[in-house]
């Protein structure tokens, strides 16, 4: 299991992960999302030693990351897939990997074979790789010690559509056999499919954590209006929550027969008016990050 809590980092007056707190359980996938700089990438590299904590702790199985023996038989982690070594080929990378954590040659074929990358291929050096070409390697390093725990950072970047599937499957089959996964993005759509927990941070602070059924019981209600304006202020004069979802609609805590009554009595047209369901996890997900942005961060 993996287990954060209180956890805060700040770079001088910067604060990039603000007394976050969450778990990830085995067996499950845990999708981590948010915007670019929202703390996602500071978190995991806490959690995998890579970063001092300023306040809190981040352990796995009970353990600091760099408490752990051989830590790459029991935790894989893929932080950033350009990071490899660009003169060395595919091949060499998971050598390299296999000796330091004293497993057999053999399992750097097995890798290789999981990841698609042929025989041709892991002799390239990884310089000349496309991007997706090092996620499957980098994935490939991830899960060469067998691992019980995996923690990836924004795995999907650069796969063509056929190697994001191929990635789901071969998450959802890791988890499926008892394996902790902690995956961060910030696509809702990319591990939604995915994620038995999802956890929502922005501006380095959760602001909504459980499964996506859980996330949707309190979507509420869904209103677009000719004249936003106008009906954001007759919700609130009328004690309702108008918080915008992104794209000109709100969403509001009420019902949709009350937030249609008070349209009525003040005259507000309507365009579109629903429970929050069904999209309303993505819509959830833009008014919760709205005011989160910090396009460009490396937080």
């Amino acid at each position: 299991m993996i287990t954060v809590e209180g956890l805060t980092k700040t770079f001088g007056d910067f604060v990039a992960v603000d007394d976050v707190s969450f778990e990830c359980r085995p067996g499950r996938v845990t999708g981590f999302l948010g915007p670019n700089g929202a703390g996602k990438t500071t978190t995991m590299r806490i959690l995998t030693g890579l970063t001092r904590t300023s306040q809190g702790s981040a352990t796995i199985g009970g353990h600091r990351y760099a408490d752990i023996p051989n830590p790459g038989l029991h935790v894989g982690v893929l932080l950033d897939a350009s990071a490899q070594h660009g003169g060395r080929t595919g091949r060499e990378v998971l050598t390299l990997g296999a000796r330091t954590m004293g497993l057999p040659s053999s399992r750097v074929d097995e890798m290789l074979e999981l990841v698609s990358l042929t025989p041709v291929e892991a002799k390239r050096r990884v310089k000349n790789y496309s991007l997706g070409m090092r996620q499957r390697l980098g994935i490939a390093h991830a899960l060469l010690g067998d691992p019980s725990v995996l923690i990836l950072d924004e795995p999907a970047n650069g796969l063509d559509p056929a190697g994001i599937h191929w990635m789901r499957g071969l998450l959802r089959d890791y988890a499926n056999r008892g394996g902790t996964v902690l995956l961060s993005s910030h696509l809702l759509h990319e591990v939604e499919v995915i994620a038995d927990e999802l956890i929502v941070i922005g501006q380095g602070r959760i602001v909504a954590q459980g499964t996506k059924a859980e996330l949707l019981q309190t979507a509420g209600t869904y209103v677009r209006a000719a004249d936003s304006a106008a009906i954001a202020a007759a919700l609130e004069t009328n004690g309702m929550t108008a918080l915008p979802s992104g794209d000109g609609g709100f969403r509001s805590d009420a019902e949709p027969a009350q937030v249609g009554k008070v349209a009525a009595e003040e005259g507000i047209a309507l365009v579109e008016l629903r429970p929050a369901d069904g999209a309303g996890l993505e819509e959830m997900f833009l008014q919760l990050t709205a005011e989160t942005q910090r396009e460009g961060d490396a937080a």
